[in-house]
């Protein structure tokens, strides 16, 4: 069991969104060979509908042996989201079917004003 990161993504709208997340476990990078991901976002953490959701070859690349976890969201896909402050967490599952969620917190959507 992994105990989620508190961590606020700040995300301009209307530009690409990419930021690597590197998981470590004792100071060593985790091995996420055979693990999938999958990160949410929605206007409150019990909200039923989704602002944004991404999943491994959809948004999320996961690095193997190196723990890295990419996110990368198109600059289309920010423009559709109205600034704000959300919710989000994001998760990892083994191959076994075990989900740990490793990070959660605000994603704060910042205005756009060069259109």
């Amino acid at each position: 069991m992994i105990n989620p990161g508190d961590y606020n993504i700040k995300c301009p709208q209307g530009a690409t969104f990419d930021k690597t997340f590197t998981i470590t476990v004792n100071g060593s990078p985790m091995n996420l060979t055979g693990y999938t991901a999958a990160m949410q976002v929605r206007e409150t953490y019990d909200s039923s509908s989704t602002l944004l959701s991404l999943t491994n070859g959809s948004g999320i690349t996961l690095g193997g042996t190196a723990g890295t976890i990419a996110v990368l969201v198109s600059s289309t896909a920010t423009a559709a989201i109205a600034d704000g402050f959300y919710s989000y967490d994001l998760e990892i599952t083994s191959g076994g079917g075990v989900t740990d969620r490793l990070l959660q917190g605000k994603f704060v959507v910042t205005p756009q004003v060069t259109r």
